[in-house]
């Protein structure tokens, strides 16, 4: 008699499937625990569009479920309500192979799903915040505008004149205000090294090391906001330097009066270009002893790679930028017609 043929051996299901038959047993258990319906009704819950009516950063705290459910609750990330708890401590548990849930300031999109949210808080990269110190600006200026910037910690230290590169810093949220200080001296530090490996060498007779360099950029960078003519007004200084000629240049001269602390509040006299101070490039020879602001990249690379040409003087042309003269003759001539164009 023939024997009867084996039947085959059930498929086992693949991980995955196994995966999804726990996730959705738990979810059933869970739909029972909410007195009664399907898996389904709790996976559509799970997956919806949440409540959100804005995309928003949230703060989630250290703590455990309950402290990460209450904060999202209470800004409107996840429903409130009994369900929504049992639910999302479950997608908690069922997925937690994923990953651990981090505490930090997280960034979550318009209406985000709950299984987002859950995503987000495993995987999301923390908010950064942002603050710009632009160009120019004095040692108190910058202290100012990073004593003042928001989700920052502890008292901002007056750094060294000249000693923090202007750029934009990313920060956490609660980080230290002496961090950031920190973080813009050695930007400047590195690119103030970068930029001296590959100045000019023609500089070396005149500008003897990177801290010179600085000097000279500081009073570059209040001279021109133009980066065009950057290198002209290095070129104008440094042939200044060379024929041991005063440099002239009025911005060091409020700097002697206000020491960096602006504003001035008035216009320039007579008197003051006649004091003697040794910030004061009309009362003494050479650069001053220090940088007068913190220069930006540019006028750094116009002090490391000057324009050539004899040009000894400048003035404004009346339309942002200024006019170059070699000898003091045409410098009067542009002086008079700077005059000019202020008076109509």
């Amino acid at each position: 008699m023939a024997s009867k043929p084996k039947k085959k051996p059930a498929k086992q299901p693949a991980k995955k499937g196994r995966a999804a038959l726990k996730w959705l047993g738990g979810l059933f258990l869970l739909s029972a625990l909410a007195g009664g319906g399907t898996g389904f009704f709790a996976w559509y819950n799970y997956t919806k569009p949440g409540p959100l009516p804005v995309a928003t950063d949230v703060v989630v705290p250290h703590g455990g479920y309950a402290s990460t459910i209450s904060a999202l609750q209470q800004a409107q990330v996840l429903p409130s309500g009994w369900f929504t708890d049992k639910l999302f401590v479950t997608a908690i548990s069922l997925t937690r192979k994923s990953g651990q849930l981090h505490a930090a300031e997280l960034h979550f999109p318009q209406h985000v799903s709950m299984q987002n949210v859950l995503f987000i808080l495993r995987h999301g990269k923390p908010v950064l915040h942002k603050l710009t110190i632009p160009e120019g600006l004095s040692a108190h200026q910058i202290q100012a505008i990073i004593a003042s910037a928001p989700f920052l910690e502890g008292e901002a230290p007056l750094p060294a004149e000249g000693s923090t590169l202007p750029q934009t810093y990313n920060y956490l949220r609660n980080s230290q205000r002496a961090d950031i200080v920190k973080r813009a001296q050695n930007a400047m530090q590195t690119a103030l090294d970068t930029i001296w490996q590959k100045h000019d060498p023609a500089l070396d007779g005149t500008i003897s090391s990177p801290q010179v360099l600085l000097v000279l950029a500081s009073l570059i960078e209040k001279e021109t906001a133009l980066p065009a003519e950057r290198p002209m007004v290095a070129r104008v200084f440094l042939n200044r330097l060379q024929k041991g000629m005063k440099l002239q240049t009025d911005p060091t001269v409020i700097y002697a009066i206000t020491h960096g602390n602006p504003p001035l509040g008035r216009a320039l006299t007579h008197t003051d270009l006649a004091t003697p101070d040794p910030y004061n490039t009309y009362a003494v020879t050479g650069l001053p002893p220090g940088p007068i602001c913190s220069p930006g990249m540019s006028s750094l690379e116009a002090a490391a790679h000057p324009a050539s040409g004899d040009a000894l003087f400048f003035v404004a042309n009346g339309n942002g930028g200024h006019n170059f003269s070699t000898t003091l003759a045409e410098h009067n001539r542009n002086v008079s017609a700077f005059r000019q164009h202020n008076t109509h």
